[in-house]
């Protein structure tokens, strides 16, 4: 496949100059997206102390994690069928609405309510450039596109925690939602300018039952671990209708997409080797990743006495070991069209720092947390080059854009699910660490303990309340930990196909 063919779609086929500048403006919008994700991390504790809301701060991420995951798909086909001008475009708009939301919201959950709209227009953004590369791009050289694509997500992961603890120190955490609007008429402009237009209009069916009811699954399999926690257990009727109801949405979506003219979703892919592997190596990764990114500012700042600025600088380390392997992955599929081994190499490093986050105490040192974070990043960032660049190689290229928003939709499912599954985990524990040390912990009194509020303690209690704080976070990366475990044995069964350079 030439580069001539791959543009064929389009009114012209874009020559060197104009691909860097396309690469570039499809660079903004993924670190654009990102930045909306990993901007609110370490502002969570302020805005809970000032809205309440301690047992539903995992909603916060999981609103957004949920919607990215819905929308993925969706954008994923819509880009096939209509182009990826006219997706992101309208991707940007949906996720400077939600902004706009969050910015002004006085409660938790008008701030949910936002994420959610701002999530969908991150999970199209970030599926449409990726998908992107793959368009203009020979499989080998998509290696190292999406490897510089990881490094944008990595960027976004360094610059969003500081930007939103400096904005919450100095400003508000309203303005954390509103930082972001200059960057996004900005990509909309070069978008505009710099994405070809397509030249066929024809009208094609969409799969709107089969959206709906992917979209209805992702949400029960997300909703359990909250339905578990809030409505008395495993067995209680919540968890029994959410079950019910993502096993119908599973049966009515398989038979949906068996006949549909444009599935949204086709089932033909789980017969994929790679398609297989590389998401579920993701889902695991997803998992694992968000988890940390969630809870480890919130150890830091109540904890370690860590400020918010300061907290966000903690996600630094990981980022620049996401960055530093994101793109060295993506040179040596560029440079050898191979790829089998980086993800379990990855995988079971990732694992290995996940049990060292397992200790975390009072008496853990900074310099050791840093140290952790520098690995997790080294195992996480060949996962984000090697699975796009692969799955992208083994679909077909009419499937081009549903095969790479399957890499961050179960990415995102995992995320999404981890978050939840996590929190859950990590708010029953605290509060059965508390029980008895804090007056209403057994009966929801954590709900706006800030790390502000835990330092106006005395001296004892403050003690009591860390070490809570670290024994109930311990299980969390136990099961990230294992995760990762799952994520390199499974990686094992990859079957690997070459990358092209034509």
């Amino acid at each position: 496949m030439s580069l001539s063919e791959t543009a064929a779609d389009y009114e012209d086929a874009p020559d060197s100059a104009m691909i860097r500048l396309t690469l570039g403006a499809v660079a903004a919008t993924l670190l654009f997206a990102s930045l909306g994700q990993t901007i609110v991390s370490t502002a969570l504790p302020t805005m809970v102390a000032d809205l309440g809301g301690m047992d539903h701060i995992t909603w916060v991420i999981t609103a957004y994690l949920l919607a990215s995951t819905v929308a993925a798909p969706l954008a994923g086909k819509l880009g096939d069928m209509y182009g990826r001008k006219l997706v992101l475009q309208s991707g940007i708009i949906v996720f400077i609405i939600g902004a706009i939301l969050c910015g002004v919201a006085s409660t938790m959950g008008m701030v949910i309510g936002g994420r959610a709209i701002q999530g969908f227009g991150a999970g199209t953004l970030i599926v449409t450039s990726m998908a992107t590369v793959g368009d203009l791009l020979p499989p080998r050289q998509r290696g190292m596109a999406q490897g510089i694509m990881g490094a944008a997500f990595g960027v976004s992961t360094v610059i969003g925690p500081l930007m939103g603890g400096f904005i919450v120190q100095n400003l508000s955490w309203h303005w954390i939602f509103f930082v972001n609007l200059p960057v996004g008429a900005l990509a909309f402009v070069i978008l505009g300018m710099a994405l070809p237009r397509r030249t066929d209009l024809s009208k094609r069916k969409v799969d709107y039952l089969g959206a709906a009811m992917l979209a209805t699954l992702l949400a029960s399999v997300v909703l359990l671990p909250n339905a578990a926690a809030e409505g008395g257990g495993w067995t209680s009727p919540t968890v029994t209708g959410v079950a019910a109801t993502g096993l119908i949405a599973l049966a009515v979506f398989i038979w949906a997409e068996t006949r549909a003219v444009e599935p949204i979703l086709p089932i033909s892919l789980f017969r994929n080797n790679t398609f297989v592997v590389i998401n579920t190596v993701g889902f695991m990764v997803g998992t694992a990743m968000f988890g940390t990114i969630t809870f480890l500012p919130l150890f830091l700042q109540v904890v370690k006495n860590v400020s918010p600025t300061g907290s966000g600088l903690f996600l630094v380390p990981m980022m620049g070991g996401l960055i530093f392997a994101s793109t060295m992955a993506g040179r040596v599929m560029s440079k050898t069209g191979r790829y089998k081994l980086m993800p379990t190499l990855s995988t079971g490093l990732l694992a290995l720092a996940m049990l060292s986050m397992t200790s975390l105490s009072m008496e853990t040192p900074l310099w050791m947390i840093a140290g952790s974070m520098v690995l997790i990043g080294l195992g996480l960032g060949p996962v984000f080059s090697v699975g796009v660049a692969a799955i992208q190689n083994a679909v077909p290229r009419s499937l081009l854009g549903v095969g790479t928003a399957s890499a961050n939709m179960f990415r995102l499912i995992g995320g999404a699910l981890g978050t939840a599954a996590f929190g859950a985990v990590f708010s029953a524990g605290l509060t059965r660490n508390l029980a008895g040390h804090i007056p209403g912990a057994a009966e929801g009194g954590l709900r706006s303990l800030g790390a502000e509020a835990v330092h106006a303690m005395p001296i004892e209690q403050q003690l009591l309340v860390m070490q809570g704080f670290s024994a109930a976070l311990h299980p969390v990366f136990w099961i990230a930990s294992g995760a990762a475990v799952l994520a390199c044995l499974v990686s094992m069964l990859l079957h690997e196909l070459p990358l092209s350079n034509s």
